[in-house]
């Protein structure tokens, strides 16, 4: 199934906007998932090193179920889901359409 997002496009004729439902083709949602799989591998490794410093600099003992549930504590907050990055090229598509 297409990924698809809503966007508002105003018009002269009405104060309403009219809303246009832009889909991504294939390639497109794959590119997008790619490109988000990366970002969340770099997220990720971030988090590990910060996590890492955190403790480092707090004095606690060091252990990887500590380390990795900083890291993954500080991912949550970081990390951009492949949502985003669909909704992003939808309106990247939206936008190079009304020009």
């Amino acid at each position: 199934m297409a990924f698809s997002k809503t966007f508002p496009k105003s018009s002269d004729k009405s104060v309403y906007p009219k809303w246009e439902e832009i889909y991504l083709t294939d390639d497109e949602e794959k590119n997008a998932e790619i490109e988000c799989r990366k970002r969340n591998i770099q997220v990720m490794r971030e988090c590990l090193d910060d996590a890492r410093t955190l403790i480092q600099e707090k004095k606690l003992l060091e252990t990887q179920v500590l380390i990795t549930d900083i890291a993954k504590s500080l991912f949550d907050k970081r990390a951009s889901h492949e949502i985003f990055f669909k909704e992003n090229k939808a309106k990247t598509k939206f936008d190079s359409m009304k020009k």
